[in-house]
């Protein structure tokens, strides 16, 4: 057996005191957010009445390659971090493979998963604006989770805007923003223009994403002291968990490990974007070279069935237009669909990554991805949210791939939270009930074909 411990930890001193900004060292920098209105580039203080003003200033940053945390945000951070760099043996074992797993463990934390990370530098730049508020959408429910937490830590109003499908899915995920004061709604709903009129338009929706973003966007530009905030996509919230990477990147070096090959699991991008930044940020200087991964569900395929364009991030269409890799703002996964990342488009960060060919992508079918979440739960004692298993799946399988080949390459991956409140998914997949849904072509031509014409 190796000398390298089951478990890496850093000490306390070691968490990072500054966020990553991989736009600094990105030659080919991500689009401008456009406003749909005007068609020009949005400008800073145009961002203003629906977004925190610093956080408007972090999202427009291509140039700061450091951003000094907060010394309140560090405070806070220090609760559950730093977070462990687990060495997977017993996985190893079970796939009698030469390659060594590695995993960061991001789900060590009251909320479950590493959507803390941003949620609490979100709420803390809402708190110093002297806002009431914030308003939010949350799919799985793992960042409407670690958003209410940060808003009853710091004293602010939570409203949530939850994917229907969700809401009704995950009770008990939803209880748990309830206990820390989040008001939460299914979404559609009926409560807000858009809701209204999105129920209209798709009678009997189970909502998506995009629903719910264009949801809370409204309820935040029409209450007074509230603003909109978002758990992915942005360039703002990749910033915020870069402390992922910068965390794995450290440990590694710690035990003198080098990552061959780094896996996420995609949906918006804010997991994968902070776990690979710092590594990517190597790369884009010339100092080393990884294979780096996304994974995203066969449902929802953004980056390896969509298109490179500017669309709308809201189903609703009252956001800022983004160029990104994208399935249409329109497009809503089908209902079967119980694994996460269901948002229709992928962080611009990342799609420009991708575009430039610095990183790669995979799709992977549900089941697949549950039976990868119970083999890992049987032999590593954790219990993986549906999302972090879509990386699980790829890591077996190249762990795999490794035994045919007998390399002994060095796999990480982000394991970004627990499942324990995904239990309905586990029992649908235990029944035997769980179906693969795979969109046709004409299914994803008609929802681009809705992209504006920019």
């Amino acid at each position: 057996m190796s000398d390298i411990p089951y478990k890496v930890y850093l000490s306390e001193k070691e968490i990072p005191t500054q966020w990553y900004n991989v736009r600094a060292d990105m030659k080919n920098k991500p689009a401008p957010l456009v406003n749909p209105g005007t068609g020009e580039p949005m400008k800073v203080d145009e961002l203003f009445p629906v977004f925190c003003e610093e956080l408007c200033r972090q999202e427009m940053d291509n140039e700061t390659p450091y951003i000094d945390i907060p010394q309140e945000i560090q405070d806070f951070y220090k609760m559950y971090r730093p977070s462990p760099l687990v060495r997977a043996y017993c996985l190893e074992k079970a796939l009698d493979t030469p390659a060594h797993i590695y995993y960061k463990f991001e789900g060590n934390n009251t909320s479950g998963s590493h959507k803390l990370n941003s949620a609490i530098a979100q709420a803390y730049y809402a708190k110093k604006q002297g806002l009431k508020g914030v308003t939010t959408e949350t799919g799985a429910g793992q960042w409407g989770t670690a958003l209410s937490m940060a808003c009853a830590y710091l004293g602010l109003d939570c409203q949530v805007y939850m994917v229907k499908v969700s809401y009704e899915q995950k009770p008990f995920r939803r209880e748990v923003m309830r206990t820390y004061g989040a008001k939460v709604t299914p979404s559609p709903s009926m409560e807000t223009n858009i809701g209204r009129a999105i129920n209209e338009q798709y009678p009997g929706t189970t909502g998506s994403l995009g629903c719910a973003i264009s949801e809370a966007v409204e309820a935040a530009t029409s209450q007074e002291g509230y603003r909109y905030v978002l758990g992915s996509v942005l360039n703002q919230v990749l910033l915020h968990q870069s402390v992922i990477g910068l965390e794995a990147k450290a440990a590694l070096d710690k035990v003198g490990v080098k990552a061959d090959m780094i896996i996420g699991c995609a949906g918006g991008g804010s997991n994968l974007g902070g776990l690979i930044s710092p590594f990517v940020g190597q790369m884009l200087r010339g100092e080393a070279d990884y294979d780096i991964i996304a994974v995203e569900p066969a449902s929802c395929p953004s980056l390896t069935r969509g298109s490179y364009v500017y669309d709308f991030c809201d189903t609703g269409k009252v956001c800022p237009l983004a160029k990104m890799y994208t399935l249409g703002s329109g497009y809503i996964p089908a209902p079967n669909h119980a694994g996460g990342l269901r948002y229709h488009g992928m962080s611009p960060v990342i799609s420009q990554l991708y575009d430039d060919k610095l990183i790669s992508a995979r799709s992977v079918k549900q089941t697949e991805v549950f039976e990868a979440a119970e083999m890992f739960a049987r032999v590593e004692g954790i219990l993986p949210a549906p999302e972090s298993s879509h990386a699980i799946r790829v890591a077996i399988d190249e762990a795999l791939k490794c035994k045919e080949t007998g390399e002994e390459k060095n796999i990480l991956f982000g394991l970004t939270g627990t499942g324990y409140f995904d239990m309905v998914a586990y029992q649908q997949y235990n029944d035997g009930t769980m179906s693969d849904y795979v969109p046709t072509d004409e299914e994803i031509a008609a929802s681009l074909a809705q992209c504006p014409k920019f």
